[in-house]
């Protein structure tokens, strides 16, 4: 294999690959990254047996030929190489080490057989439909926040992706959960998602997911198979394993009867929270909400730091209720809300409570209050 590559497009490929190799791996053909050069160009894959990436760059490809290397080494000694530099690689099918030269600098690098790379992209994937990116990112970016980091609920650490229907319309949601706040979010169903199972896509797959679409205009073509879903667009494609999981009916935890509506702006209220927050203790992040007619008076107390107290006008007209938060959690959702307004449907102080976008159907959020 022998082949010159523009260091640019080389280190943002190696950014995107290596960020799925694990620091730590119990093989060591995992810490590698394989590299293969065609006369189409260089294609690099990395995995973690859980997610693979695969992503395709324009090469000149001298001698086709594919080998493994050190993928964070590598990364590093291209990120330090100076800009606009042309990057040499070669490997000989008979030796163990590739070298990359550039300018004056030369490396040789260990490498391991390309015959014991893992491939996760086996498999039949019998449904398959294309959504827009931008929809994909509104779907991850407002609900991610609230994915479960406790790993005993393993069927909770993803977002649960399924087709269904909203007042008569087709849609795509996605939601997700970790038992204190849940985030329902959806969009336009995708032509040909209608027989898309229930499926819960993995934290890590979504965060590495999100950082590749940023900035394609594509639409993504998603597969799925009985336990992977496959990523395509532009020149990557990104295949997981699926949480083989039941995710919980979330509809039950969504109230569908709180009758006081409080309607506040946005920016007013979130920059209240922040402020007085600054009082709560670090463990519980604890603030106490006192709603009355136009007006929300927002409190919190520690014994080491003191107390603070906040008044915003807001439109409520139904009887006096003060209820608790985690104000980190409040401050999460409220940074989802897209319109200047936010709209709350409480019940009671110890019932969750509903917050909504009063203009935007498509997000809604549930928030389990707090004893202060």
């Amino acid at each position: 294999m022998k082949l010159t590559i523009e260091r640019s497009v080389l280190l943002k490929s190696l950014g995107h690959v290596q960020s799925v190799v694990e620091r730590r791996n119990t093989l060591p053909i995992l810490s590698n990254v394989k590299l293969e050069a065609t006369a189409e160009g260089l294609a690099l894959n990395a995995t973690d047996m859980d997610l693979d990436i695969i992503e395709r760059v324009s090469a000149a490809v001298e001698r086709p030929g594919a080998t493994t290397a050190p993928a964070h080494t590598l990364f590093e000694i291209v990120r330090k190489l100076p800009d606009g530099a042309q990057v040499e690689i070669a490997f000989e099918p008979e030796g163990s080490q590739l070298t990359l030269r550039s300018g004056r600098s030369r490396f040789a690098l260990s490498c391991l057989a390309v015959e014991d790379f893992p491939s996760m992209a086996d498999g039949v994937f019998s449904n398959s439909f294309t959504v827009a990116a931008p929809d994909l990112r509104a779907l991850i970016d407002r609900t991610r926040f609230a994915i479960s980091t406790e790993e005993t609920r393993y069927y909770l650490n993803g977002i649960y992706f399924h087709s269904t229907t909203s007042s008569g319309v087709n849609v795509l949601r996605a939601v997700a959960t970790d038992g204190h706040r849940l985030a329902r979010v959806e969009v336009g169903r995708p032509e040909g998602a209608d027989n898309m199972p229930g499926i819960i896509v993995p934290r890590k797959t979504v965060l590495e997911l999100r950082k590749l679409i940023e900035e394609t205009g594509m639409g993504v073509t998603v597969s799925l198979s009985e336990t992977k879903i496959r990523f395509a667009f532009d020149d990557v494609v990104l295949t997981s394993k699926l949480i083989d999981g039941t995710f919980p009916d979330y509809e039950r935890v969504i109230p569908q009867d709180n009758d006081k509506l409080l309607r506040v702006g946005k920016k007013l209220f979130a920059d209240a929270v922040d402020r007085v927050s600054a009082i709560s203790t670090e463990k519980s992040r604890a603030i106490k909400v006192a709603i009355s007619p136009g007006l929300l008076t927002l409190s919190a107390s520690s014994p080491d730091a003191g107390s603070a107290v906040e008044e915003i006008e807001a439109d409520y007209n139904s009887a006096t209720i003060e209820i608790g938060f985690n104000s980190r959690y409040l401050m999460e959702i409220l940074g989802q809300i897209e319109g200047d307004t936010a709209l709350f449907a409480m019940a009671d102080a110890a019932s969750p409570t509903v917050i909504r976008e009063t203009d935007d159907g498509a997000a809604l959020y549930v928030l389990m209050p707090m004893r202060v």
